[in-house]
């Protein structure tokens, strides 16, 4: 079979400006056809197939990949500059067109990350099984969402896109378990119970000051994890080992010592920190260790604090209603709340809050306990001020509770995808799915009580009259019964069968007509009728 004939430089810039749209975006593929045209045909349509996809997403990174593509068709297979491209199409979907554009010009870059992405663990692939992993840890309920690097806020929990430390899949997914464990420690075990970011505004050398004091606390937390989640820690350790990271020093050695005690805390870590600023140098930071973003904490936890408070105090000041109305009896002196520690061993700080008024107990609703943790958590107490009642609309309610958007609403923001269900949607143009590209909403839909149905029906009468006759006639059916017993024919099949056995010296069968048997069967018809917004360019509201 002949080669095809390679397309000519006028046959290549026509297509190019028809996928470039030349007439309106002005760009020159003059350039760009000649380099085609010095390529085989095979490969030629290959790139421009491509153009075609891409231009569909975005004329710009088209242009961009055509000679992209001819320096790389040289080194990299044909399914990989695929890949490339449709990574490159993803990433204008969700970051716009300079994330594209720097994933068309740094083809090594894809090609390192999809090595990666080979044997290592994908966030987006593992974020499920890591998130039911952190909410069954204790203390207050984290999220996860992807970040350059790992760190938390103290209420998210941020990780790499991709981790690929190792070489197997299963100990990189580890080492997101251990990451996102040792983030919630810090948020679990009192690392930000100190205003970390005025204190560093106040030193000479603000960012050894935290290197340091990151490197110590890390030394106090990995005491927790053992203690708390031993298991977990033994894989520390193992991935540890495996990754070749070096042995601390002696010093090093005898802080960790010192910061292994259940009593020892932020405060030590601190002092610590203060007098060995200038002696000591902060070792490597070890592959869970992540970062530590003091500004950020510091403005999430403001945040919170005072809705909690808020919160809390407004929960005390239902408590008080209930009891003041569940007694006949008038209450003369205001009433009391009281927070007592009650020893612990199986907690964190060695103790659980307890709730009274008037030195009586109450019975807290779950939503107040978790509210009373993440409070202990933040401050490790609670305050006194935390203890007075809400006074009668001293709270705007929104600000208590976030509103949820509603659904007829949404549309008018930008962000229409937030509590939102993500779907991947076919795009023709580009034969591939688009990534979350469709957001789907819950939406409580309210009865109306009208003629509708059975105008409808009377509307549509003739035809419902077709539709039953049609599924009356499915209803039954005869059938032909083989190997009866008795019956109005000869089965040939099973008498053929039968003087063979005879032949043979076998037993005969009795089972040798047939008959004819009335089926009935069960039909259940369901009707999909499209309301969405989608049908409304070639339905118009009255036949809707």
């Amino acid at each position: 079979m002949s080669q095809r004939k390679p397309l000519s430089v006028e046959q290549i810039q026509a297509i190019l400006d028809e996928c470039l749209d030349v007439e309106f975006t002005f760009i020159k593929t003059e350039g760009a056809a000649h380099q085609l045209a010095c390529i085989d045909r095979e490969d030629q349509d290959f790139i421009l197939t491509w153009v075609k996809r891409v231009s569909s997403t975005n004329i710009q990174v088209a242009y961009q990949f055509i000679s992209q593509t001819i320096e790389a068709l040289a080194s990299l297979d044909k399914r990989v500059i695929e890949a490339w491209a449709l990574h490159a199409m993803d990433m204008y979907d969700q970051y716009g067109l300079r994330a594209a554009l720097d994933v068309i010009q740094n083809a090594q870059g894809f090609i390192q990350s999809s090595r990666e992405r080979a044997h290592g663990a994908v966030f987006a692939d593992v974020a499920n099984v890591l998130l039911h992993f952190t909410h069954g840890l204790s203390g207050r309920e984290l999220t996860l969402e992807e970040g350059e690097a790992a760190y938390t806020d103290s209420e998210k929990v941020y990780l790499p896109p991709v981790i690929a430390l190792c070489d197997k899949a299963e100990d990189n997914f580890r080492i997101y378990k251990i990451m996102a464990a040792f983030l919630w420690a810090q948020t679990r075990f009192g690392s930000f119970r100190i205003p970390l970011a005025e204190i560093l505004k106040q030193q000479q050398n603000p960012d050894k000051f935290r290197r340091l004091f990151h490197a110590l606390d890390t030394l106090r937390l990995e005491a927790c994890i053992a203690r708390e989640l031993p298991g977990l820690y033994r894989d520390m350790q193992a991935i540890k080992k495996q990754l070749e990271e070096e042995d601390r020093d002696q010093q090093w050695q005898e802080y960790a010592n010192l910061l292994s005690g259940e009593a020892a805390d932020v405060q030590d870590v601190l002092r610590l920190t203060e007098a060995n600023l200038e002696s000591l140098e902060p070792f490597e930071c070890c592959f869970y260790q992540g970062e530590l973003n003091p500004d950020e904490v510091h403005a999430c936890m403001q945040a919170r604090l005072l809705k909690e408070k808020a919160a809390f105090r407004t929960a005390l000041r239902k408590i008080s209603e209930e009891l003041k109305n569940s007694t006949a009896e008038p209450q003369i002196q205001p009433q009391k709340f009281e927070a007592k520690k009650i020893p612990d061993p199986t907690q964190p700080d060695g103790f659980q809050i307890e709730i009274t008024i008037d030195d009586k107990p109450i019975v807290m609703l779950e939503d107040v306990k978790q509210l009373s943790t993440s409070i202990v958590q933040d401050l490790g107490e609670i305050p006194d001020e935390y203890l007075v009642p809400a006074g009668d609309g001293e709270y705007d309610p929104k600000f208590l509770k976030e509103q949820e958007p509603d659904p007829d609403e949404v549309w008018k923001g930008t962000y229409h995808e937030e509590g939102a269900f993500l779907y991947k949607e076919w795009d023709f143009q580009r034969q591939h799915y688009r990534k979350n590209w469709c957001a789907v909403r819950e939406k409580t839909v309210t009865p109306v009580y009208d003629e509708f149905v059975r105008k409808t029906l009377n509307k549509h009468s003739g035809l419902i009259k077709h539709l039953r006759k049609t599924f009356e006639a499915m209803r039954d059916e005869d059938r032909l019964l083989k190997r009866q017993v008795y019956g109005d024919g000869v089965d040939i099949d099973a008498l053929v069968e039968a003087l063979a056995d005879a032949k043979d010296g076998s037993e005969m069968s009795d089972r040798l007509f047939t008959r004819m048997h009335r089926t009935e069967r069960n039909i259940a018809v369901c009707f999909m009728v499209d309301m969405s917004g989608s049908t409304k360019g070639w339905i118009n509201e009255a036949e809707r």
